[in-house]
């Protein structure tokens, strides 16, 4: 339904905000393959106004397209559509504790104007500890297959840049949340090779365990939590993400549920890598079984059946991926027209071959402009729709690009539902 909300709107035209629980949904997603491409170079590209280099302005043209559209430049917004997806969400409040404790982001503030989310309305998954209660300066311990070692946060603080923007998703985002376990943010931190380079570690460790403080006096719901928070990285995976240590967030020091004082940040990889809370690197060798934590997220970060050792994980990246975040209704001279506004995240290599697919029509490319620039971060994508008739439509993004993986895009998992009963 097409409702006019002014109150929303014009909070978009003053803050980035954000929303929270309704738990983390968990859906089985073992079943696809990273290491495989997608099936979306079959789905219908081929006379859809993309070549080899990407999406052409000819090909814009064939496609009854215009490359950087302005349709929207003077038109008059009538009011937004609901997505059927997460209704009854409730945006802007903290709930449940401890591990359960969970705030979701409202996604439908983000467009070109509103990159980044406000602390206090990016993503939790999981609260800070009620039993952590440093009682002298924070510390992080450099131990197993190394000499030992002691960082303060000071040696921390006098190391860090500014690492710009990084995005963050959940791996157990979902719909029933209307994925709002995803965020970006404005980060400072330290490069975590900087900090391994200051360390004498023992030639037989070929790994790290980077460990968080991870106690709370109120058991997980059901179980649905376990204890532990840690994630184990070859030096080569670390330094090729780009991984850091996080001491502040969009200009401000870490806000306690996102991991203060001191966090790890692996852009491209999914947040439960993400441990907060930081304590200690432990170096490990080609025998260190997986961690609690990488058990636990395992069927979510796509990992083989049965992984037992560390070395028996993949890299858990975020696969190139893209939705809707937005639909408003529009004005256009007289002609109702709808705006689709969204974001394409993930991936390790820049892509703009993205296309967009109504219930089960062909499929059409979308222009992205200025393109896709890093993986680091969230792009927006903006596209002008003109439906047929009213009725529900299901929402569905691609990527035509066989060596770009999107095989949780090409499930389906980020498909979206609106109702539309003006045309």
């Amino acid at each position: 339904m097409v409702t006019i909300d002014r109150r929303d709107f014009l909070r978009r035209s003053l803050v980035v905000s954000g929303g929270v629980l309704v738990g983390c949904q968990d859906k089985q997603l073992d079943v696809f393959d990273m290491r495989d491409g997608g099936p979306a170079a079959d789905a219908g590209f081929a006379d859809a106004g993309f070549t080899d280099a990407g999406f052409t302005d000819a090909g814009a043209r064939d496609a009854g397209i215009a490359a950087c559209d302005d349709t929207f430049e003077a038109s008059a917004l009538l009011g937004d559509v609901t997505f059927e997806d997460g209704r009854g969400v409730s945006f802007h409040e903290l709930r449940n504790q401890g591990w359960d404790g969970r705030l979701y982001t409202d996604l439908t503030v983000v467009d070109r104007d509103h990159l980044t989310i406000d602390n206090d309305d990016f993503y939790v998954r999981t609260f800070y500890p009620d039993l952590l209660m440093p009682s002298g300066p924070w510390t992080i311990e450099a131990s197993g297959l190394a000499t030992p070692a002691t960082f303060l946060l000071s040696d921390l603080e006098a190391m860090a840049a500014d690492q710009g923007p990084v995005f963050l998703e959940c791996s157990g985002n979902g719909s029933g949340a209307a994925f709002g376990l995803m965020s970006s943010a404005q980060w400072r931190g330290v490069p975590i090779t900087d900090v391994l380079d200051r360390i004498d570690i023992d030639p037989s460790a070929t790994r790290v365990e980077v460990i968080g403080f991870d106690e709370h006096s109120v058991p997980s719901n059901n179980g649905h939590s376990t204890p532990g928070a840690s994630w184990i990285f070859t030096f080569d995976q670390l330094r090729d993400a780009g991984a850091f240590l996080a001491t502040g967030m969009n200009g401000q020091p870490l806000p306690p549920n996102h991991g203060e004082p001191v966090r790890l940040m692996v852009p491209g990889w999914y947040g439960c890598c993400a441990i907060k809370w930081v304590t200690g690197l432990r170096f490990v060798d080609e025998s260190e079984p997986a961690s609690s934590q990488m058990i636990e997220f395992a069927s979510r970060t796509h990992q083989p059946r049965g992984a037992a050792l560390a070395r028996d994980f993949l890299p858990a990246q975020m696969q190139q991926a893209a939705m809707p975040t937005r639909v408003e209704r529009h004005d256009v001279n007289g002609e109702t027209v709808y705006r689709i506004i969204g974001i394409m995240w993930g991936g390790t290599a820049p892509t703009n071959r993205l296309a967009i697919r109504f219930d089960d029509d062909p499929l059409v490319p979308v222009d992205v402009c200025p393109g896709q620039a890093t993986n680091r971060t969230w792009t927006i994508f903006e596209h002008a729709w003109r439906p047929a008739r009213a009725k529900r439509y299901r929402i569905r993004m691609a990527v035509d690009d066989p060596n770009v993986p999107t095989n949780r895009l090409d499930s389906g998992y980020y498909e979206r539902e609106v109702v539309i009963s003006e045309i």
